[in-house]
């Protein structure tokens, strides 16, 4: 895989990618990065160019003033015009669903669509509480490797062993003196876990290209009320449940999410290149 710093107009975005074609554009979760995508890039780049980054504030990118949705979308969409092969499909996680419902209405030429995968209106306000709570104990120090995988493990119990060790090596920095701290900037987490907290009903309900939404069977997250609500809200959009998954559906079912992904992009119109 590549790995590239792409210096857009407000931040520089880490990316690793693979592949040729169609872009897909990969964007995770809050704390996360773009190596929790390797499984599903490394699975698809014989049918698309497959770009996972980090976003601002997160691993290896840029650490900016502002985290507003609005931020987070134009860096995909920038990203998308620096690449220069779009339109792109924007796949999401979390964080990163909220970010590709939104750049898909804010420049609907450079989405071609958007797959966003457990991220909805409709969240709770405890669900939100108890996420920023996580997103804040997160930010320590930590003895050594094995400390952060036994933090992790605890905090992301389906997570399999291999995507625990990708989560441990490509998201702590060591300090010098044998101990380790998050990349994730705690400033941006901070921002970035209050603005989770926006109403996307609104984006949701304007969003034009075509979309799949995807729920984990066992979300802590996204609950049934929540889930049932979206449907409701956009009945017109096709949508799927993965079974025995909880929030971290690309992580814990990598085959399931890139078959999702592949059967999707058969279904977007051919764009003319």
């Amino acid at each position: 895989m590549e790995e590239r710093l792409h210096r857009l107009r407000g931040t520089e975005i880490f990316a690793i990618s693979e592949g040729s074609g169609m872009p897909v554009i990969c964007m995770h979760g809050i704390t996360a990065n773009g190596y929790v995508y390797e499984p599903i890039v490394k699975e698809l780049a014989s049918e698309f160019l497959m770009v996972s980054i980090d976003e601002r504030g997160h691993g290896r990118s840029g650490r900016p003033q502002s985290y507003e949705d609005e931020d987070f979308a134009e860096d995909a969409l920038d990203l998308i015009r620096d690449l220069g092969k779009g339109p792109a499909i924007l796949v999401g996680h979390s964080l990163g669903a909220r970010n590709g419902i939104v750049a898909g209405v804010k420049a609907p030429e450079l989405v071609a669509g958007v797959v966003a995968i457990e991220f909805t209106p409709f969240i709770e306000t405890e669900v939100l509480d108890q996420l920023e709570s996580r997103v804040n104990g997160g930010d320590r120090v930590y003895r050594d490797m094995d400390d952060i995988r036994s933090y992790l493990s605890g905090r992301y119990p389906l997570l399999p062993p291999a995507a625990i060790e990708r989560r441990a090596v490509h998201g702590y920095r060591p300090l010098g003196d044998g101990t380790f701290r998050p990349l994730a900037d705690p400033r941006g987490m901070g921002l970035t876990a209050a603005g989770l907290r926006k109403d996307l009903e609104a984006p949701l309900r304007a969003l034009t290209r075509p979309t799949v939404l995807v729920r984990g069977e066992i979300s802590k997250l996204v609950s049934v009320d929540a889930w049932a609500k979206t449907l409701k809200l956009r009945p017109d959009l096709p949508a799927e449940t993965v079974a025995k998954a909880d929030h971290y559906v690309p992580e814990e079912e990598p085959g399931i999410t890139a078959r999702i992904i592949r059967d999707f992009a058969k279904t977007l119109p051919k764009t003319p290149r």
